[in-house]
C-alpha cells in the first residue's frame, strides 16, 4: 500500500453549484485516495469532503473548487467558494437534523483550518482538512 510517484500529487475538480456537488466531491476524493494506495483514509475523506461542500451548497456562493494534495505524510483536501461568510462550528442539539458538519470534520481530522481570500482574490474563502498517512501507509 502507499503511494508510489513523486509526491506531491495535486488533484483539482470543479463542480457547479448543484444538490450533487457533495456527492461528486466525495467520489472524486475517494477515488483519488484509493487509486493512490490510501484505501485506509479514502472513506474519512470522503465524509469529510461531503460535509464541507454541503456546507458550501447550503451557505456559500459560487461553484465550489476543491483540490486534493497527497504528501508523504499526510493529505489535504481544500474546499474554496466564493462567499464572505465564515463558517462557525456549533455543537447541534440532539433533536436538530443539522448543524453537526465542521464539528465532524473536526472531530475525524488530524487538522483543520481556514483561508480567506486576500481582498485582491475575491470575498471566498477555503475550509481545508488533512488526514496523517499511517506510517505503513506512507512511500
Amino acid at each position: 500500500m502507499g503511494v508510489h510517484a513523486e509526491l506531491p500529487l495535486h488533484y483539482t475538480l470543479t463542480a457547479p453549484a448543484l444538490p450533487t456537488a457533495p456527492r461528486l466531491c466525495r467520489d472524486f476524493v475517494r477515488a483519488v485516495l484509493t487509486a493512490s494506495g490510501l484505501d485506509l483514509l479514502a472513506e474519512t475523506a470522503a465524509m469529510c469532503t461531503s460535509e464541507l461542500v454541503t456546507n458550501v451548497h447550503r451557505h456559500g456562493k459560487g461553484d465550489v473548487r476543491l483540490a486534493a494534495t497527497i504528501e508523504r505524510t499526510w493529505v489535504r483536501v481544500t474546499v474554496h467558494d466564493d462567499g464572505p461568510a465564515l463558517p462557525s462550528p456549533r455543537r447541534a442539539a440532539s433533536d436538530e437534523p443539522n448543524g453537526r458538519g465542521l464539528f465532524l470534520v473536526t472531530a475525524l481530522s488530524d487538522v483543520v483550518g481556514l483561508t480567506i481570500d486576500e481582498p485582491s482574490e475575491g470575498t471566498g474563502k477555503a475550509v481545508w482538512f488533512e488526514l496523517n498517512i499511517p506510517p505503513e501507509s506512507a512511500a
